[in-house]
């Protein structure tokens, strides 16, 4: 039994809605995962309750009932060498990976309003004009902890199923500045060279459109884990496993219920 990743990633800092994500190389049985779930220590400095989800036979993630307390440091001990996965497959190595919950940054996309707000600290800091998803590719609704960013990201329409053919008037195929991505299936808040000025419409395949000095200092702003909450589109909240969508799972019974989860709710130990 072998990881693919574990996120976040050792001595970073993240933000108050990250959880902690586990992809194994194969899939576990069902009868293993509460044995695994025990195998997967955490300590933290103060105490957290949360529990372990399981979103699919490789993927389990661990979030707080309610968001982490700025300060907080996480550590996990994944002490999985030997430990099986109910199909034959016997850890190897285990793994500790160490990091810090950082400033209470929280941003919600008004997508009806064209506005984005951002918080810190309870106190919102930054108003932005913005557009959303048009009423054929209306934006995820819920939220969605940033999953990172990047200086510019290719944007394909045919790798998301919007369009294939160049004559297509949804197709896109090009590069666009200030990416923080926000879900796997390619949600992002960016600028867009064909919506310069946001504010006033709704023409984008799903994505938030800020201008080009607002995506500058929201790029430098946002870091992975931040919650960002979008509101007033037509689209339902997104699949919680869509990137680290995890709070959209906002029935805490839901979270825990044993189909999904091992050992259900826990408190985790405090550092000495």
């Amino acid at each position: 039994m072998l990881l693919d990743t574990i996120e976040p990633q050792s001595g970073t800092t993240v933000g108050v809605a990250m959880p902690i994500s586990v992809t194994f190389s194969k899939a576990v049985a069902v009868s293993a995962r509460a044995d695994i779930e025990k195998h997967l220590k955490l300590t933290t400095s103060t105490p957290v309750t949360g529990a372990w989800h399981w979103f699919s036979s490789r993927r389990v993630d661990f979030r707080p009932k309610a968001y982490w307390l700025t300060g907080t440091k996480v550590t996990l001990d994944a002490e999985l060498a030997g430990v099986g996965d109910g199909n034959g497959r016997y850890g190897v190595h285990s793994y500790q990976h160490s990091f810090t919950v950082g400033s209470d940054d929280e941003v919600h996309v008004y997508a009806d309003q064209h506005l984005m707000k951002v918080s810190h600290d309870g106190a919102v800091t930054k108003t932005f004009p913005i557009d959303a998803g048009s009423a054929k590719y209306p934006s995820w609704t819920g939220t969605m902890a940033v999953m990172g960013k990047a200086r510019k990201v290719l944007m394909d329409s045919c790798s998301v199923h919007i369009a294939c053919s160049k004559s297509d008037p949804d197709y896109y195929h090009d590069y666009y500045p200030f990416a923080v991505e926000l879900t796997t299936s390619g949600t992002y808040v960016h600028y867009s060279d064909g919506d310069p000025q946001p504010g006033h419409s709704a023409g984008s395949h799903g994505c938030v459109h800020l201008s080009m000095a607002n995506a500058q200092w929201f790029y430098a702003f946002a870091r992975q884990g931040d919650p960002v909450t979008i509101t007033g589109s037509a689209s339902p909240a997104a699949p919680a496993d869509n990137g680290y969508a995890d709070y959209d799972v906002t029935d805490w019974s839901a979270w825990i219920s044993p189909n999904a989860s091992g050992l259900g709710q826990l408190t985790t130990p405090t550092t000495t």
